[in-house]
């Protein structure tokens, strides 16, 4: 490929992610656990609220989208004049490239502590193939790299054990296609687009091999990287064949006349013989092991009726690219209030560049969130929803055992603090206090015209002058 085409490819998949049409919706159908071991780890996680997902690949040295434009589907836009096996061949030689001499995952796991978060998804191997592990399955990894030679080259259990020694849950992404692995994208044919490009009722011998290795990558992950509470698996057109329905149908992609099934009930059971309460999020496969569900890039309208996610990037990409448009922490807190109000939990997404720095934008914007966090977590932290989750810009959490509601006033940027919030919904008991969370001060408060109003004194407005929201506690 020329060095000019390249260059315009860049610019072209740059933002990309913008159009991906693989953004799952949400469902009704949910299958509650009988495994009381991931009832317990599930109930755990439901208290989080706030987690990071790191995506972290060979897209982040060119600054592309992640994995996707090998992609040949159409919504995947490369240059008109580029060879697509060459495009392949420059993309896979892309691990001779990558030197992440400033990864430091201590920095990582410090700078999302500071951000509130408590859980993480770190990104192991994305549909490109390529390992962020030391796995023995396939030399298509992080550690036949240039640095692979480093102390930290196996960047996953690095990743993980320092978000762990932060006390955060750890939760390893796994995508179930591997467009690198030839059990799944053979090359005696054209890849035309996400699926195998096989008939696996033809050759069961070559998806068998597939499912082996799937299944020994991920025990890999589950025995030698220490406690895992989430097995976190994307690329749900990887599925049996039954399962399909209008969802998965609505991202466009062709749907095979074969199954694509790489048995995950047998996965997931060897998973938990290492991990057991391990929680298993096999996406879209709606069923046993897909413990909470995950809509992807926005926020329910109401609250779901079963433990879910949502996760959203901070920026346009999930990845690292250069110029992206990050959220204000602002927008960050406001969908985060949201999102538990309606009883989910937040999924953050950020990507470190291709030296395994996190951009000094994100980190500001995280340090942000995390200040906000750090004065009125306990609205967001152990809680679950309240029937009514919002009145106008006010919304309504609750701590787990019903012992305190918070009413979270959501404000927009510039807007100065009210010196009265009201609003109709939960109540606070005759006679009992209503504090301001983010001081602890003792607030008046009555009920008028069918409203509950507090009255905020000039010292409690200016002490939240500048947030985003304000929380009162009864």
């Amino acid at each position: 490929m020329k060095k000019l085409s390249i260059v315009l490819l860049f610019a072209q998949l740059s933002f990309i992610s913008l159009a991906q049409p693989n953004v799952h919706p949400t469902s009704a159908h949910y299958v509650p656990t009988t495994d009381p071991q991931v009832a317990a780890k599930l109930d755990q996680w439901q208290d989080q609220k706030f987690g990071i997902i790191i995506h972290w690949g060979l897209y982040a040295v060119p600054g592309i989208i992640e994995s996707w434009s090998l992609c040949s589907e159409d919504w995947i836009t490369r240059d008109s004049m580029s060879d697509y096996g060459e495009y392949k061949r420059w993309y896979w030689g892309l691990k001779d490239q990558f030197n992440p001499v400033d990864f430091d995952p201590e920095s990582w796991a410090k700078t999302a502590r500071q951000a509130g978060m408590k859980y993480l998804v770190f990104t192991t191997k994305h549909h490109d193939g390529f390992s962020m592990f030391d796995t023995k399955q396939s030399d298509f990894s992080i550690t036949h790299t240039p640095y692979g030679k480093n102390a930290k080259a196996n960047v996953a259990f690095h990743v993980f054990d320092a978000f762990r020694k932060e006390g955060f849950m750890i939760g390893a992404y796994f995508s179930k296609p591997d467009w690198h692995n030839t059990d799944y994208w053979w090359p005696l044919y054209a890849t035309p687009d996400r699926n195998n490009n096989y008939d696996i009722r033809k050759f069961p011998w070559r998806w068998n091999r597939f499912k082996q290795f799937t299944y020994n990558q991920v025990e890999e992950l589950m025995r030698d990287y220490g406690r895992m509470d989430i097995l976190w698996l994307d690329g749900g057109w990887v599925r049996p064949l039954e399962t399909v329905n209008d969802e998965v149908r609505s991202w466009g992609a062709a749907i095979p006349a074969w199954s694509q099934d790489v048995d995950i009930p047998r996965v997931a059971g060897m998973a938990r013989s290492y991990q057991p309460g391990l929680l298993v999020v096999d996406r879209t496969v709606h069923g046993p092991y897909e413990n909470y569900l995950t809509p992807e890039q926005r926020i329910p309208a109401a609250p779901l009726p079963y433990p879910w996610e949502s996760c959203i990037t901070l920026g346009d990409a999930w990845g690292f690219v250069p110029g992206d448009r990050y959220k204000p922490a602002a927008t960050v807190i406001h969908q985060l209030i949201d999102v538990v109000a309606k009883g989910g939990s937040m999924l953050l997404g950020v990507g470190p560049d291709a030296k395994g720095r996190i951009p000094d934008t994100v980190t500001s914007r995280l340090q942000e969130v995390g200040r906000w966090l750090d004065k009125n977590g306990e609205a967001i932290y152990g809680t679950r929803p309240v029937a009514a989750f919002k009145w106008e810009h006010t919304y309504f959490t609750q701590k787990k055992d019903s012992s305190a509601i918070y009413a979270i006033t959501t404000l927009d940027a510039g807007q100065p603090v009210p010196a009265t919030i009201e609003w109709q919904g939960p109540e606070p008991a005759k006679g009992s206090s209503v504090i301001l969370l983010q001081t602890g001060t003792r607030l008046s408060w009555k009920k008028e015209g069918g409203k509950i109003k507090v009255t905020l004194p000039a010292s409690a407005q200016r002490s939240c002058a500048g947030q985003p929201a304000v929380v009162v506690k009864f």
